[in-house]
């Protein structure tokens, strides 16, 4: 940005500011005609009677997601916008590079009519899809939870193993390594190939990173979101062909060059040169 748009920035921000202290000034006046803010009572992580969740440092949870009570996430981990893991009547534990995508449900039973206790346990390195529903199952590391799919209680997912999308698993039902089960209600459906086993590992990876990027965004200051449309909003009146007649170089902002992990052709580019 420019001079003369940082000073106009600036200028912006002042008014801004000068409006706030006024308003300010104003309720005060006013005695008891003060402004009355709602505001949300969303909490991303909660306490439920005397358990709390514990989120390693690393783990990003999304502003909209809750995790509440008796939950443990494992490094790397992300739990992504709209999800739920609700640990009150029994525990969740959750491994180390672990995604449970957009819209998600974990829950667990207390006990079921076999008279079972029955958490939620999710290995490492697990990929659950959007809208998955998990409740009172066990999906070992590097297994994989397609979209929309509903793991009943007792379930158990071995292994490299796959539940496919939109598939309804029954209780007590065990999905065996290395084979993916489809349907409703679920069955065996074929053999996973050496590639689909390996893309379940590479998409925890690329979930760990991509929620680094959205942690980093998350966190950013008020003043920089502004900032950064200001820069975006000059940027997009580039024209590259007119540049190009008139020998002129603009470089991309840093601050909107997303990072290599998340951009693999790049990244292998990079290695290229």
């Amino acid at each position: 940005m420019g001079t003369l748009g940082r000073a106009i920035y600036s200028v912006g921000f002042w008014i801004r500011e000068t409006g706030q202290a006024i308003d300010r000034l104003g309720s005060r006046l006013q005695g008891g005609y003060f402004i009355q803010e709602q505001l949300s009572r969303h909490r991303t992580l909660m306490n439920i009677f005397d358990k709390a969740p514990t989120v390693d440092k690393d783990v990003f949870v999304a502003p909209s997601a809750s995790v509440i009570g008796d939950v443990q996430v494992g490094k790397g981990s992300s739990i992504w916008y709209g999800t739920v893991l609700r640990g009150d009547v029994n525990s969740i534990r959750v491994g180390s590079g672990t995604n449970i995508q957009d819209n998600s449900l974990v829950h667990v039973a207390k006990s079921n009519l076999g008279g079972k206790v029955l958490p939620t346990i999710i290995g490492n390195n697990v990929t659950v899809g959007h809208s998955a529903v998990l409740h009172g199952c066990t999906v070992e590391d590097e297994a994989f939870v397609g979209m929309g799919a509903i793991l009943l209680d007792g379930v158990v997912v071995e292994k490299n193993a796959m539940v496919a999308a939109g598939a309804l698993v029954r209780q007590n039902t065990k999905v065996p390594s290395g084979e993916v089960w489809a349907g409703n209600p679920a069955k065996f459906l074929r053999k996973l190939t050496d590639e689909e086993i390996a893309f379940i590992s590479q998409s925890a990876t690329n979930y760990t990173n991509l929620a680094q990027v959205h942690a980093a965004e998350n966190s950013k200051s008020f003043d920089e979101i502004e900032f950064e449309k200001v820069l975006r909003k000059k940027f997009a009146r580039r024209d590259e062909d007119y540049d190009s007649m008139i020998g002129v170089v603009r470089e991309i902002p840093p601050e909107l060059i997303l990072p290599d992990n998340v951009l693999p052709d790049k990244a292998d580019k990079a290695i290229q040169k």
